[in-house]
């Protein structure tokens, strides 16, 4: 076999056990809200977020660690080691009777998600330079795992439980999730290469070092937006079309997936630009998309009415009469706006706000009235329906942005850590993984203390906003510094020291 077969096995490998684990990763809250749907426990709503965020929390703070044993024993031990000890917790779980058990379990649950800061490790290994952005964007497609497990594990749940017929069945679930668990580790273990980078013994402080540099945390930042946002918004979705459009939980679902399944597989996308134009220009042009998209999702559904431009008293005098459309004042009719139709405002698809505005008087016949004293008041009605089909296309073009920026990021590190993919791809990894855990709960603080659904929206532009402005004052400072000629060097450089690069 020759080298180039040897690489494409591996990716090809690493991409479907990625896609696996990552399955199994969101399993765990699908059979969660399945239990307690179904009354077999009764969980109060704490100990059921916290259950959820358990395998998301574990999984992220996990990956830095197993990004550390990736560069000292090469990816193809981990991969199998993760994968089995992830069925031994599968098959665990299914004996659990507690709330301390299913925490338990959730932990092993979330080793399954570590196993990302690996499949960087080891896959990079296997491309050169120029090609390694789109070899990590095929990997991480196996981001597509959570929208299939999404979509097929519920249905897999009701057959194995005949329909709520035999509820206790659910337990045949992560049995047959392990079974696949092994039966992949064996797969994987067979069907790829040994590898690991060439210094693999070097001190542990040594291979830590480049954590100590700002630039690594601002692609940390980046990762938490596209990827810990992708993880969040995977399940908040299901929720936000259910409250604010009254979506049922099926259908909210499937629309969910329209999110996460493109998001995943733009991901590759994100690669090859990034090996073509280099990721800067790729996270320039994914930051400005997610900035305009955010911004636009962040407009509530309203039907406002507020003041309006009122009718005031030209002179002083006595009000002759009053009908619908004027005030007459000293023999001198003074016109009113007549209210329009509502019925324009709520049929259809509406793309754009819409508004109008009329006026009520406030003053009957015969009054006296002073020079500039109100005679009708102002109303504007301001309606806009956030239409369910123009907010999915909005969410959609982001999914593809956040997907394609998960791509960038990674070969950022690739092209400036190539001897620490996975010592920085894990911390990184960790901290896009606490985005997923984190997002979620400001989601719901916001709006707790706002009523607001779109909050979150506002968040991520927030977010996107200062993902944006950091890049830029590095990319200036780097300019200042150096000159013009920089611009195409920054791309194809792998510079170290204490001072930060674009």
């Amino acid at each position: 076999m020759t080298e180039r077969s040897r690489a494409w096995t591996v990716l090809t490998m690493n991409a479907i056990a990625f896609a696996a684990c990552f399955a199994v990763w969101v399993l765990y809250g699908v059979l969660i809200t399945f239990l307690v749907d179904n009354g077999v426990y009764s969980f109060d709503k704490a100990q059921l977020g916290l259950l959820m965020g358990i395998p998301i929390l574990t999984g992220s703070l996990l990956r830095l660690p197993v990004g550390i044993l990736t560069d000292r024993f090469g990816g193809r031990p981990v991969f199998a080691g993760l994968m089995l000890v992830t069925a031994v917790a599968l098959v665990l779980t299914s004996y659990a009777n507690s709330f301390w058990g299913f925490a338990l379990g959730g932990l092993g649950f979330g080793i399954s998600g570590s196993i990302f800061a690996a499949g960087v490790a080891y896959t990079s290994l296997w491309f050169p330079p120029e090609r390694q952005g789109t070899a990590l964007g095929i990997f991480g497609v196996g981001n597509v795992g959570a929208g299939l497990a999404s979509l097929f594990a519920p249905s897999l749940l009701g057959f194995l439980t005949e329909g709520g017929a035999r509820l206790d069945a659910w337990r045949q679930l992560p049995r047959i999730y392990a079974v696949g668990m092994v039966g992949m580790a064996a797969l994987h273990f067979v069907l790829t290469h040994p590898r690991k980078v060439a210094a693999s013994s070097v001190p542990l402080s040594v291979r830590l070092a480049p954590l100590a540099e700002v630039r690594v945390w601002r692609f940390g930042l980046y990762y938490f937006l596209v990827f810990g946002g992708f993880v969040a918004l995977a399940s908040w979705l299901i929720a936000y079309y259910v409250n604010v459009y009254a979506a049922s939980v099926a259908t909210a679902g499937a629309l969910a997936a329209i999110f996460s399944i493109p998001s995943s597989l733009s991901r590759a996308v994100g690669g090859w630009l990034s090996d073509r134009f280099g990721p800067r220009r790729v996270m320039y042009g994914v930051l400005s998309g997610c900035i305009v998209c955010f911004f636009l999702l962040s407009v509530p559904r309203m039907d406002v009415y507020a003041p309006g431009e009122g009718l005031m008293a030209p002179r002083a005098g006595r009000i002759d009469r009053v009908t619908k459309d004027a005030v007459v004042l000293n023999e001198t009719p003074l016109p009113l706006k007549a209210p329009v139709a509502e019925a324009p405002y709520r049929d259809g698809v509406i793309v754009w706000p819409q508004w109008r505005a009329w006026q009520e008087p406030v003053v009957k016949t015969g009054d006296a009235v002073e020079k500039k004293q109100l005679l009708a008041r102002g109303v504007t009605h301001v309606y806009f329906q956030a239409n369910m089909w123009i907010f999915t296309s909005l969410a959609f073009v982001a999914a593809l942005l956040m997907g394609t920026g998960m791509g960038a990021v990674f070969k950022y590190i690739a092209d400036y850590f190539p001897k620490n993919v996975g010592v920085v791809g894990g911390l990184v990894g960790m901290i896009g993984g606490l985005g997923g855990f984190f997002l979620p709960v400001f989601f719901g603080v916001v709006l707790q203390a706002s009523g607001i659904w779109t909050t979150c929206w506002m968040l991520f532009f927030v977010l996107s906003a200062g993902c944006l402005v950091w890049m830029q004052v590095v990319v200036t400072r780097v300019m200042a510094a150096g000159a013009p000629a920089l611009v195409r060097e920054m791309e194809l450089q792998r510079p170290s020291g204490p001072q930060e690069r674009a």
